[in-house]
This record gives C-alpha cells, structure tokens and sequence, in this order.
C-alpha cells in the first residue's frame, strides 16, 4: 500500500474567478476574488496580479471586507474556517474554526465581531437543507480560534451567492429561495414570507434567482427567471405588502446590486449587457453592452467610482461609473471541450489549450492569469447554434518553443471534413507566433495525432491520420528559419491500418506509430521499419517512451483494459497490466508517468517508473468520471523533499482537468508548510505591542545610542560609515507604507554622516569622499521613498 497522506488535491491556477462575488476595496485600488483554494488580489488599475492568500484547504466561497478594518477581509471556504487576512501584505491574522462547510458569507457595520454564514442542516454530510447562522467571532490572542457560538437566523435558504441581502444599514436581511421571499427583522427577532405562484400557464417563470436590498430605505429588489426585477415595499408586514415590476431582461435576471447611496440599481444577465436602473425614476435606464459574455456577479467600490462585473467565460470586468470599461481580469477560459489536450509553451511556461472559439489561450498557472490569445481560424465566429464552424482541433510546440502547428476541422453536413494544417513561427519582436505555412487539406481524414521531434538536428513535425497514413513535414532549408516553409517529407503507412497515436523518443531518434493493434518502430533519420512489437489483444491508443535512465522502455495503452511495456533493447514486452488507462503521461523532466485509470464511474491515479513494478504514488477515486486532459508543468522552484512518496512532484507539477471542466493539482505539506511560514512572517501575538514602526525605527535608534558612544572616538565613526549602504538597503526593500517620512529620514541620516570637530584633517580628504558616496545614496533613498509613499497604500488613518 502506497502512503499519501502527505499529497492531496488543490485548485491551484486556472480556477474559476467568477465562482463568488468579487469585492473591491475601500480606495478602489484592488479587487479581491476566490480562486479555487486561494482568495487573488488584483490591482484595478493595471489588471495585474499582486499575491494571493493561501491557507485554505478546500474551495473558497466567499469574500467580504471587514467592516471595522477597510484594510482586512473575510473569506470563507468548505473547509469549515473563516480565515482573516491583511490583504495588502498577504497575511494570514486569524482563523475562526466553524466545523461545518461554508458556503456563503455576509457582513454588516450594525453587527461587529458577528458573521453570517450559510451552513448545512442537520447531517450536513447528506442534507441538502441548508441554514443562514450568526457566528460570534471571539477576541482570542490565538491565532487559531474554535468559533461555536452559532445561532440560527433563516431555515431552508439558498447556498448560492446573491440569495441574500441586509437591508437598511443592516436592520434586516432578506433570502430568496424557489418561489419564496423571507425577510428578517433582528429588532423584532421575527421573520415574514412572501410566496409567488409558478406563473407558468402565462409562460411567465416567477422563481427568484436573486436579491438586493436598498442600503437605505425599505425597498427590496429580486431577480427573477423569466428577466424581470420586482421592487418589494411594505414588506415588515405581510398583508399590506406591494411591488412594483420593471422588465428588460429576455432572460434570468443573474445578478442585482445598489450602488452604496442607492440611487441606483445595477442588473446583468445572459445578453452581455449592464442594465443601470434609476431608483427614483425607474422607467429611465442606462446601457453598457458588448460586455463579451453573460454577467453572473456584479459588485461596486464602497466609494461608488468602480464596478466590477463577473462573466460566464471566467472573466472581471473593472468599470469606471458604469461609463467605459477600465480593466479585464481573464481567468482561464473554460469552453464546450478541450480537443487541443493540455501543452506548455517552452518559452513563457504558459498552459496552452483551447480559449474563445477559433483561438488559443496561453495562461500562466504560476501567476494564475491570461497572457495573452492568439486567433488561429482567422475568420469571424458567428453566435448561432446548428452553424458549423472551424475549430481549432490539436495543437503543438517544437521543443524551444520556436514552431507553433495547429490543425482546424470543419465537417459540413453532407459535405466532406475540411482539415487546414498551419505553422507559426515565433517572432521576437513582437513576442507571438506568425503565421508561416497553410497546408490545405494535409489528409484526407481526421488527424489524430502530431508531434515535432526533440531532436536538435532536424525541426520536424509528424502528423497521423485515419486514412491509413502518417506523414513527416520538413522545414526547407533556408538561411532565415522564420521565411522558410514546410512541405511533406516522407508518407508512411503499415498494411492499410489505421494509425491513432504516435510518440517520439526523448533525443528523436525512434518514432513509434500505433496501427490499430499493432506497434511500429521507425528511424526519423532514414525512414526505416525497425520492428513491430508484439502485445496483447486490443487497438492501441497511447503510447509513450521513458525518459532518462528508462529511455529504452516504451509504454503503450490498449483498449483492452491493458498497459503495456516493452523493452526497446531486446524488442521484447517487459510486463504488463490489467488497467482501463484512459491517459498516459509522461513527466519531461524525470522518469516518471502518470497513469489515469477508469474505474466504476471514477478515475485512479498511479505515478511510476516504468523500470519499477511498484507505483511511487497512487490514488484511488482521483474524481468521478475520466480524466482525458493531463500535464506535467515544470516548476519555477524546485522542491527539496526527500521522501519518496512526495519525490515525484519536487521538479514538475501534475495539473489535470476533470469531467467539470474543473482544472486540479497536487501539493505537498512541505509546499504548504513554506507557504503557510512566508504569511506568518510578519504575525506577532495580539498582547505584545509591536508594530511595523517599533521594528524599523526601534532598531535605528539602537543604532543611534552606540554612534552616541562612539562620538568621542573619530575612527570609529569612520568604520561604522559603510554600514551606511547596508541601512539604505534594508529601508529600500520595505514596504513604503511602514516607513516614516522623507523629512525625518533625511534628518536622520545627514546627523549620521556628522564627523566630530577634532577629527585629524590629514584624514578629511578621505573623508568628504566617503561622505559624497552616501550623500548621493542618501539622495536616491528619499527619492525613491518619496515615489514609493505616493504610490502605495497609506497602512494608517
């Protein structure tokens, strides 16, 4: 048996940031929004991500600010903590251990030191009831907290986000679930419901989907599924109740929010379109289409200068006033299908899989963020259903990243497929890929696989198709690579078989070819049939050569339900296994291989060697249906962990999608054990009373009484002047919003450059020189000083 307790699952770059509402900070200088196990800063201005808050450890479900803090938020996960951050240092203050999964989180001024939560009822392992609760978040100095204190609030209310609301400051709070309205009053601890008929027999769909309430006045306004918003007055008693109905939306209404004074009302749905109501004029409205995709959350700054909008294709929208759009936040887009498989860009390191329709998307998993599509179609995409349209179908990078082939499809109805096969080239100035080469029709059928060879010496690209052929494209011969072109070089095939995949060794010296059942080894260099290796019944539909010390193993996958490896030195099967692999994956810079196996309706995970008959880690259940799409990523720092189970992951990273389109990594405790110690770097306990300012001019002052010492002693001072250039370094690396002002540094450090009358003047010559050098850091110090207090956060009020 295999232990693994030290390796779990984690979202971990190309998460969904439009799973929860985001929140946007009091100075309007970052947005905030859960990330999958993380919460992400960004910054409005310049879209860029700053850091990221790392401690939970399962999916984050919500952020709000702390309203007795604008410099901290709450965020929430299914890992049963309310954790407190500082958001613009990235650390972790406080986690409140809950004990149940959270879902939802809300906060108001009027309801210090309390949050409210959504939590399961009951069993909550099976219950699918769920409960708005108070929590009392109690003043510990600890920096983890057991919270138990929960009282109920709501029964029976929604888990999802925007089905609840406080309303007038925080004097009630509404929650809409299905056909029903339920308004809470805190002062009179009493709760009235408000129920709608179906409605269906009008083709009218009255269920709630959404609810805002106005921050100031007794007013209530729901979304609902057939478009229209309901404005809910005289609601705090039941029988005089009213509402009024405004209608735009063609679809459901999936987001409401009031600006912070309430004079406006904002709504999004399917069209793609900001909808900006007027409260005291309902009947007027304002438009801001052409959004790209349908909005799922919107939220605003609580000055009221930005709005943010969530859309259905992973991406934040930063908007200045409901006017222009300022900034887009892509997150990795996450379509219909992956048919390209998962590949990394050599160059940029960048995850590269299919985006918009007819493009490519390169994400940076490290950084968690788009960096840029490229369009491969290069023809307008027509939002229409039933219309057939190129797709972008496989794609693959030569091994320095230099050569990018795509292939497109199209199949007509009653029309033949339509395949084009293109090359781009990468130019550096301007740092994409150029169309080089269209090859029109390169098979006759569908392509199935392709691959460049990893040799040095040739630049190569194999294509494999079901009508019976592989073909090898050369690169012609040309003293600039980028204006040569590619033609065919060589057409094989074996007994009229199909071929379905195809796999080069690491140094490109053996192609191997699967026909059908039958394995095939060829010489790149002369185009020779070196040998067919035998194996068990059954197609073959991966194959894969080892890597490093086990580079003269190949493996391959068959249909039926067996994995296979062969030696390539004596041409014979090494072992094999009864396994349903349902993907083979091989990490580029080690020996390991990453089996998916199918199994029950779920897929297991095995890393091994292909020389070891024992897996160096396995995982059973991994997530329920097949994984199809893996890759190993190289990491940007290499671990160090010595155990063996955990070895496997110290040079590259597994990322792989499940059946929900969800994309999953692995982490190690030593990974998060080096996470969780950068965001306690700073953390001191709550009783000692130390602050950013006590540790930077705490210790200048130190420093200040042993130069007092050492006043009456000229040479000592004159030794202690290079320490200088230590001092400049250590207040340049930090942060500007702790440091004092510039009129007070620069105080400080022309009395430390002050020598003592009676200092020998043989010496002074040497002296003005070492006294010039720290004038002129001294200057660069309070320039960049000054430059940085303008343009960081004031950390104090």
């Amino acid at each position: 048996m295999v232990e693994h307790a030290e390796i779990r699952m984690v979202h971990r770059g190309g998460s969904k940031i439009n799973f929860r509402e985001p929140v946007i900070t009091n100075d309007s200088r970052f947005l905030l929004c859960a990330a999958g196990e993380s919460v992400n800063v960004y910054s409005t201005s310049t879209e860029e991500y700053v850091h990221d808050l790392q401690g939970h450890t399962d999916l984050v479900t919500g952020v709000v600010l702390n309203p007795s803090n604008h410099l901290q938020v709450y965020s929430c996960s299914a890992d049963g903590t309310v954790r407190l951050w500082d958001f613009t240092d990235a650390i972790l203050i406080k986690t409140f251990i809950i004990g149940y999964p959270i879902y939802s989180i809300y906060v108001s001024e009027k309801h210090g030191g309390v949050v409210f939560l959504v939590v399961p009822m009951a069993d909550y392992k099976s219950s699918e009831l769920f409960q708005l609760v108070a929590v009392h978040l109690p003043h510990s100095g600890d920096q983890e907290v057991e919270a138990r204190e929960l009282s109920a609030v709501l029964c029976d209310v929604s888990p999802h986000a925007g089905a609840a609301s406080f309303g007038r400051e925080g004097e009630y709070i509404a929650s809409v679930k299905g056909l029903q309205l339920e308004v809470f009053f805190f002062k009179k601890q009493k709760s009235y419901r408000f129920s709608l008929k179906s409605g269906m027999k009008k083709g009218a769909k009255n269920a709630f989907t959404c609810v805002s309430c106005h921050p100031k006045e007794d007013c209530i306004a729901t979304g609902h599924e057939d478009g229209k918003i309901r404005m809910w007055r005289n609601f705090n008693q039941k029988k005089e109740y009213t509402y009024s109905t405004l209608h735009w939306h063609h679809g459901a209404v999936n987001t409401l929010c009031f600006t912070p004074e309430g004079t406006n009302l904002l709504s999004g749905g399917i069209e793609s379109v900001l909808v900006h109501w007027h409260y005291t004029q309902e009947n007027q409205k304002d438009f801001l289409p052409r959004l790209g995709a349908a909005i799922t959350h919107i939220a605003v700054s609580p000055d009221g200068s930005l709005f943010s909008t969530s859309h259905s294709d992973n991406k934040i929208t930063i908007i200045q006033s409901c006017v222009k759009v300022s900034a887009v936040i892509q997150g990795l887009v996450k379509g219909d299908g992956v048919w390209t498989n998962l590949i990394i860009d050599p160059r940029s390191k960048a995850l590269v899989l299919n985006g918009k329709p007819g493009h490519l998307q390169f994400y940076s998993l490290h950084r968690d963020k788009q960096l840029y599509n490229l369009e491969i179609v290069q023809q307008e995409y027509i939002h229409e259903e039933g219309l057939d349209q190129f797709e972008v179908v496989n794609a693959a990078f030569d091994a320095r990243g230099n050569w990018l082939a795509t292939v497109e499809e199209r199949r007509k109805k009653g029309a033949e497929l339509e395949i084009t096969l293109k090359l781009w080239a990468y130019d550096e100035l301007t740092q994409s890929f150029v169309l080089n080469t269209t090859v029109t029709a390169p098979h006759e059928d569908q392509i199935t696989a392709m691959f460049f060879s990893p040799s040095p010496e040739t630049t190569m690209l194999v294509t494999t198709s079901l009508d019976g052929h592989f073909k090898a494209w050369l690169l012609a011969d040309h003293s600039d690579a980028n204006e040569g072109f590619w033609a065919c070089d060589f057409v094989g095939g074996y007994h009229l078989l199909k071929p379905g995949c195809c796999s080069f060794s690491a140094d490109g010296s053996l192609l191997s070819v699967g026909f059908q059942e039958v394995v095939t080894v060829w010489s790149p260099a002369s185009w020779e049939l070196l040998t067919t290796l035998s194996q068990p019944p059954g197609a073959i539909r991966d194959l894969c050569f080892g890597r490093l010390s086990c580079s003269k193993y190949l493996l391959g996958a068959s249909t039926k339900n067996q994995l296979c490896c062969w030696n390539l030195l004596t041409c014979s099967l090494e072992w094999s296994t009864p396994m349903d692999v349902s993907l083979l994956q091989a990490d580029p810079l080690s020996e390991n291989m990453a089996a998916f196996c199918s199994q029950s309706g779920s897929s297991d995970l095995f890393v091994f060697k292909p020389s070891e008959p024992r897996p160096l880690y396995s995982q059973k259940a991994l997530c329920t249906g097949k994984v199809q799409h893996a890759v190993f990523a190289p990491r940007d720092q290499m671990l160090e962990s010595c155990e063996e189970r955990t070895q496997w992951l110290n040079r590259s990273q597994l990322y792989f999608f499940t059946q929900h389109m969800d994309l999953l990594t692995f982490s190690t405790k030593t990974e998060e054990d080096r996470l969780l110690a950068s965001s306690k770097q700073l953390m001191v306990d709550d009783s000692v009373a130390v602050t950013p300012f006590y540790l930077l001019l705490g210790k200048h002052r130190g420093q200040q009484l042993e130069k007092q010492e050492a006043l009456t002693n000229p040479m000592a001072e004159r030794t202690q002047l290079p320490q200088g250039s230590i001092a400049i370094k250590e207040l340049l690396h930090t942060p500007a919003h702790v440091l004092p002002s510039a009129s007070f540094l620069c105080a400080m450090f022309v009395r430390s450059l002050l020598i003592s009358s009676s200092s020998a003047r043989a010496s002074l010559g040497c002296i003005l020189c070492q006294r010039s050098s720290h004038w002129m850091e001294m200057e660069a110090l309070v320039v960049h000083t000054t430059k940085k207090q303008v343009s960081l956060p004031v950390m104090w009020s």
